[in-house]
């Protein structure tokens, strides 16, 4: 799986590690490369000028001991002749020059005659230093040594021998180390770049096939990583990669029991539902049983017949209401359809057996009118199970609120019960924007699951406010669903 690239920031701290370890090298390398670079032309300047030290101490020793005599006599032709034959001797040096001049800095000879004239002044100024029998002056920028000698005998100053060295072979041998040097350093750290480039990006392989399972698994659910990226069991991230797909697995059972208890939660409520919806039939039918009986003993008495129909068509009423709204919430369903104010009104009638049972106060107020853009099912199913949730906390002879407002953008539906109080762990989950972990213990807090759930299917949200003596205030906010072809439930009416 190939790594996920963005656009190149200017901003290092956003690299990819795949860009910043190359860039790492690249500086590491670029730092080393100068301080290599310095050091090797310091040393090579220093051995160079060593070197020609060397060489220039020994052209002078051989031209100081060959002259000597000669210059005792002021013999000028000896002198010249002498500086001729050292200049052959020593081509390797590169002599510009060579002039000797009497203690009174008169030329006595030079081996270029014109640009020191015989007897002439020595006006040339060469800045050398002042110590040492030979002094030498490096002239970078004209590429030229120059030197200079006293000829003493028996502690006597006799002259000086003057002279200029070229020195352009070695300031090219130089500038030849320095770009073999750079070529070097620059073609290596590119290669090493390179190589850091592909090894980064072959080691990070894992990491992106990790990363993109980890996204896509927050996009559409965690999926297990295929055996054959796995790798070996003993490396790093084959045990890690192991390890995430136990990760996928245990997720993906944990889902399948919360959906497995959350369908058992719901068939609990249609039977603690059936047995107080038994008794709302069972009365209707009772007196409708009598009033079978009453007209096929009385049926010729015209106002018992009249009574013993009214009877049973108030009993036939009441039947229907029970059942149409226990269809509407429990009837298997493909398409939803859109909410009406009747259906919320359907819950009273399904949640007043247990009301009763409780001794509890419904005090219900539902302001919405006609219907409101948004699948009726998934709230119906959250409303109810805060109702019962509301019912199963709140203590006898207390009073539960119920109220729903609405505009055309959102619905916004309030259940107050006068309980304990939620837990601070249920609250934070049904505050928090997006809770994966269901604070679920001993099926405690299965209902709020299922809210959160259903809601979160329709882009709902739910806040909950609770107080230890107020009771606890759950508002759920729907927003209206645009675009959305919802079907209409249609019922036949009891005759």
């Amino acid at each position: 799986m190939a790594l996920q690239t963005s656009k190149l920031s200017f901003d290092p701290r956003r690299w990819p590690l795949s860009i910043r370890v190359p860039a790492v090298v690249v500086l590491l390398m670029f730092t080393v490369s100068a301080v290599v670079t310095d050091r090797v032309l310091s040393r090579l300047a220093s051995t160079q000028s060593r070197h020609l030290s060397e060489l220039t101490n020994a052209y002078l020793d051989g031209i100081s001991s060959s002259i000597l005599p000669h210059v005792l006599r002021d013999d000028v032709w000896e002198t010249y002749d002498a500086l001729k034959r050292a200049g052959s001797q020593y081509k390797g040096l590169d002599v510009n020059w060579t002039t000797v001049v009497n203690a009174d800095n008169y030329v006595i000879a030079s081996s270029a005659p014109k640009q020191f004239p015989l007897q002439s002044q020595f006006a040339l100024e060469i800045r050398l230093p002042k110590t040492g029998s030979t002094q030498l002056f490096l002239d970078g920028a004209k590429h030229v040594s120059r030197f200079r000698r006293q000829i003493i005998y028996q502690g006597r100053t006799l002259g000086t021998i003057y002279g200029e060295i070229g020195i352009s072979k070695l300031i090219t041998e130089r500038w030849d180390v320095l770009k073999a040097l750079i070529i070097t350093n620059t073609l290596l750290t590119l290669a090493l770049a390179g190589v850091g480039y592909l090894a980064v990006r072959r080691m990070l392989k894992p990491v992106a096939v990790l990363s993109n399972h980890m996204r896509v698994g927050a996009e559409s659910g965690a999926s297990k990583i295929p055996d054959q990226q796995l790798g070996h069991p003993n490396g790093e991230f084959g045990e890690l990669f192991r390890t995430y797909n136990s990760l996928v697995e245990n997720v993906a059972e944990r889902e399948r029991l919360l959906k497995h208890l959350a369908e058992e939660e719901r068939l609990a409520s249609l039977g603690r539902l059936a047995s107080g919806m038994a008794h709302e039939i069972n009365n209707p039918l009772g007196g409708m049983l009598n009033a079978v009986d009453a007209i096929r003993r009385h049926g010729d008495r015209p106002e018992v017949r009249s009574t013993s129909v009214d009877l049973i068509r108030r009993g036939l009423k009441g039947i229907r209401g029970v059942v149409r709204s226990a269809l509407a919430t429990y009837r298997h369903r493909e398409e939803d359809r859109t909410l009406a104010a009747t259906e919320l009104d359907d819950l009273a009638l399904l949640i007043a057996p247990e009301i009763k049972r409780k001794k509890l106060q419904l005090e219900w107020r539902n302001d919405l009118v006609g219907d409101f853009q948004a699948p009726a099912h998934p709230i119906r199913d959250s409303v109810l199970n805060l109702l019962l949730n509301a019912i199963s906390v709140s203590p006898q002879g207390s009073t539960i609120e119920f109220r729903v407002t609405a505009d055309a953008k959102v619905l916004q539906i309030d259940v107050h019960d006068s309980g304990p109080g939620l837990p601070k762990d249920v609250s934070d989950y049904l505050n928090a924007n997006d809770a994966r972990t269901l604070p679920l213990e001993d099926h405690r807090g299965l209902g709020i699951w299922i809210v959160k759930r259903l809601l979160g299917e329709i882009r709902g949200s739910i806040h909950a406010d609770t107080n230890a003596r107020r009771g606890s205030r759950i508002t759920i906010s729907i927003p209206a669903t645009r675009g959305k072809s919802l079907l209409d439930v249609e019922y036949e009416n009891v005759a």
